[in-house]
């Protein structure tokens, strides 16, 4: 029986973290730890929900309500990738890093913990975790690229490298990614320096400086020579649908099912949706097509064959259908390959070439651009409907998932990591693996 203990979280609406992110948390009430959620106040529903008890943050930056351009990253309408992660960068991670950090420090000290989480947008989570003194992970709800990892640099959705010019291709986008990073280096500096802590050189270092970096993604789902950092750990993807998600009955039929599901937060993706649902009238399915709190349903017109609705539990949706076409958010991808169903993807941005690459280098489903008229969408769907290597490949990596879960190895990880301060877990500590991420749009909300 394990100990219980103590364990702050700090995470933002991210869209697509949120359910990972909650899964985690959930799980551990389970195991009857003590659990606190600094999370803005549009989250209290979800963090309720699993049972641990939600604080609102006081000082940092939230969504104020569910509006779905009332978001604290805007990169939607961004003109160019580097502009979008200039958003993120500044708009969560360095800019308002002081008052995530004010906020998480107060919370210590008015009740301590064992150990502090962190969505990995949180950079003042982990300032606060160091000044303190305790032990701090980041949950990372998708896929992430380093240096030393064998993988190309993330965002524009690259093979991996081969020979030399593949590596110099690499390390160039790895040094242009550490300097949009670094272009937050004074701030978060200074924001180091005001709770007693020594400057960094590099704004990446702050990965480095967690204890643990929890990717939530499968291994499976990696190119096969991908070999990340000591402080990282896969630990499997989390399958929990959103809080929000409701109930769901299968449409009437015999014919195959195919689900569309796009951004869970708004990415401008109102035409792509109806030209995905335009294009399943043109097969001899039943479409189901869930818009999401995004996008309005009355703005999509659906053929007959089509169901339109806001939201539908998407993991047992996945049980029955036979195809899934998506904006390539890693919670969508990952949660239809594990119940072994082929994807058609339309990356739109954010992580989702990355994804959409890894989907079709494993054989698991094609990509197409997605400004893709509803008759090539058709024919891909058609495609991964009738050729039978699209659904094994798809099998392959749901075996593998299902592996990888049959242990909570995030909740495991996050036990040892309390049990640390005390001492018992000497590996926790003394990492300091050379971390970056690159490309050109390498954050993902996850959405």
């Amino acid at each position: 029986m394990t100990t219980p203990k103590r364990y702050l979280f700090a995470i933002i609406d991210g869209g697509g973290t949120v359910p990972a992110d909650t899964s985690v948390i959930r799980a551990l009430v389970g195991r009857g730890h003590d659990v606190r959620v600094l999370a803005d106040r549009v989250l209290a529903p979800d963090v309720e929900s699993t049972g641990a008890e939600h604080i609102p943050w006081t000082r940092a930056p939230q969504r104020p309500d569910l509006d779905p351009k009332s978001v604290i990253i805007n990169d939607w309408d961004a003109k160019t990738p580097s502009e979008a992660f200039a958003r993120v960068r500044d708009g969560a991670m360095v800019g308002p890093a002081d008052l995530f950090a004010a906020d998480v420090r107060e919370e210590l000290q008015r009740r301590p913990a064992d150990a502090v989480v962190a969505n990995f947008f949180v950079f003042g989570a982990q300032i606060a975790a160091e000044a303190e003194g305790l032990p701090f992970a980041f949950l990372v709800s998708n896929i992430l690229s380093f240096p030393s990892s064998n993988t190309p640099p993330l965002g524009p959705g690259l093979k991996p490298a081969r020979g030399r010019l593949g590596r110099a291709r690499d390390a160039t986008l790895n040094r242009l990614m550490a300097r949009l990073f670094d272009k937050g280096l004074g701030r978060l500096n200074e924001v180091r320096r005001e709770n007693g802590l020594e400057p960094m050189d590099s704004v990446l270092q702050n990965f480095e400086r967690a204890d643990r970096l929890l990717l939530l993604t499968s291994r499976a789902f990696e190119y096969e020579q991908y070999s990340p950092p000591p402080n990282v750990r896969i630990t499997g993807p989390r399958l929990d649908d959103p809080a929000w998600a409701g109930d769901w009955t299968p449409p009437p039929g015999d014919s195959p099912l195919v689900l569309v599901g796009m951004s869970s937060t708004f990415m401008d993706h109102g035409d792509v949706l109806q030209r995905a649902t335009t294009a399943l009238g043109e097969l001899p399915v039943r479409g189901l097509v869930t818009t999401g709190r995004a996008i309005p349903v009355e703005s999509i017109d659906a053929p007959p064959n089509v169901t339109l609705v806001e939201r539908a539990p998407h993991s047992e949706v996945l049980r029955h259908a036979s195809a899934v076409v998506t904006h390539a958010g890693h919670g969508t991808v990952i949660k239809s390959l594990a119940a072994g169903v082929p994807v058609v993807a339309l990356p739109l941005g954010r992580d989702q070439l990355d994804n959409a690459a890894r989907v079709v280098h494993h054989g698991a489903g094609l990509k197409l651009k997605p400004k893709a008229s509803s008759d090539r969408i058709a024919a891909a769907v058609r495609r991964v409907l009738d050729e039978p290597s699209f659904a094994a490949g798809a099998r392959r990596i749901a075996d593998a998932i299902a592996a990888e879960t049959a242990r909570d190895l995030a909740v495991e990880e996050l036990e040892g990591l309390a049990a640390a301060r005390q001492g018992s877990d000497p590996t926790i500590a003394g990492y300091a693996p050379q971390l970056a991420v690159g490309g050109s749009d390498p954050l993902s909300l996850g959405r």
